[in-house]
């Protein structure tokens, strides 16, 4: 299937919200974990979403150019080429873009979109994140208030972290008091009242309940997926809406039980983010190949070794394999698992 029109992701989310599960997000740095999360999607029967980060975006388009808008593009094109091969529906989308990134990451994206759209076709990305969690709460709204209309206008989605998400991501580092990885019903509410509920352009929240990024143990982070449904029913009540006004997004979830993911789905998240333990599967089978066929891949002791060991599309199958695999746990962990459109 094609990548997703605006119009289909605005039903995928829809479609998670009103079943009660959610798609995952997976970070992806280059073709073959492209190819390794549709791979998983589709023996999932799930749709889902790919996305990148700044540092995504400055390796697509090599790490030593640094150009990162190219390589988001670059990114965006080959999943909106390759996904037609595929029976399931995706979106794309930019992961992660602070203040300081705005100007070379997701505001050349918006405006190449806008080009897009002038000539009549759909926007390169159908979501992008504004990260302001490291600036004060009112600027962070501030700035999501003048992205918003733009992003409207091209029919795409914003995403807002309103609230901390600890530990670091591509050099995305957050460090504070416990109290602020915690969103409170307040801080929402300051974001309501500037960014409405999608009459000015629809938004999704990553809100903030315990979450850190990168690896840790079961038991090491605290986190509160209860606190969404009490931010949910807060939002309901001040702004006098049905249940579940919110469109959320778990970030920080490696390692969270199931227990933790399936009570935060259950309070409005449709999309959680996945890159750790991706990351993990694809070169922990890349580590184990290496180990066992090292006389293969190393020409040990004069030898010549092994062509077909080392042909990086030997050990490149057997990756995104064990990453897709990681990715049909993740559609069963989140419910999505033969939920696809297409089905």
């Amino acid at each position: 299937m094609p990548v997703a029109t605006p119009d289909q992701y605005a039903e995928m989310l829809d479609r998670a919200k009103a079943g009660s599960f959610a798609y995952p997000a997976i970070n992806v740095s280059s073709s073959q974990t492209i190819n390794s999360v549709l791979q998983g999607l589709t023996e999932a029967g799930s749709d889902g979403i790919l996305q990148v980060t700044t540092g995504g975006a400055d390796y697509f388009a090599g790490h030593t150019v640094k150009a990162r808008a190219t390589g988001a593009i670059a990114m965006a094109r080959y999943v909106t080429e390759v996904a037609k091969n595929y029976p399931i529906t995706v979106a794309v989308h930019t992961d992660h873009c602070p203040k300081p990134a705005l100007a070379d990451f997701v505001l050349p994206l918006i405006e190449a979109s806008e080009e897009e759209v002038r000539a009549g076709r759909n926007p390169i990305f159908q979501s992008h994140m504004w990260d302001g969690s490291a600036v004060p709460l009112d600027e962070n709204i501030s700035i999501a208030q003048e992205l918003l209309p733009r992003m409207k206008n091209i029919n795409a989605i914003l995403e807002v972290e309103i609230g901390v998400v600890g530990g670091e991501e591509d050099g995305v580092k957050h460090e504070g008091s416990n109290e602020a990885l915690y969103t409170t019903t307040a801080d929402v509410a300051k974001a309501v009242e500037a960014l409405g509920l999608g009459e000015n352009g629809r938004w999704i929240a990553a809100l903030t309940f315990g979450n850190v990024h990168g690896v840790y143990k079961p038991g090491n982070v605290k986190l509160r997926p209860e606190l969404l449904g009490e931010i949910q029913e807060g939002i309901a009540a001040q702004f006098g809406t049905g249940p579940k006004p919110l469109d959320l997004v778990f970030h920080g979830g490696s390692g969270s039980t199931d227990e933790e993911i399936a009570l935060a789905v259950s309070n409005g998240v449709v999309k959680m983010n996945i890159d750790t333990d991706t990351q993990y599967a694809f070169t922990r089978s890349i580590a184990g190949f290496m180990f066992q066929n090292y006389d293969g891949v190393l020409k040990v002791d004069g030898e010549v070794g092994n062509k077909k060991a080392y042909d990086p599309r030997a050990w490149g199958k057997i990756a995104e394999t064990a990453m897709a695999a990681r990715v049909v746990e993740a559609t069963q962990q989140l419910g999505s698992h033969g939920h696809s459109q297409s089905i």
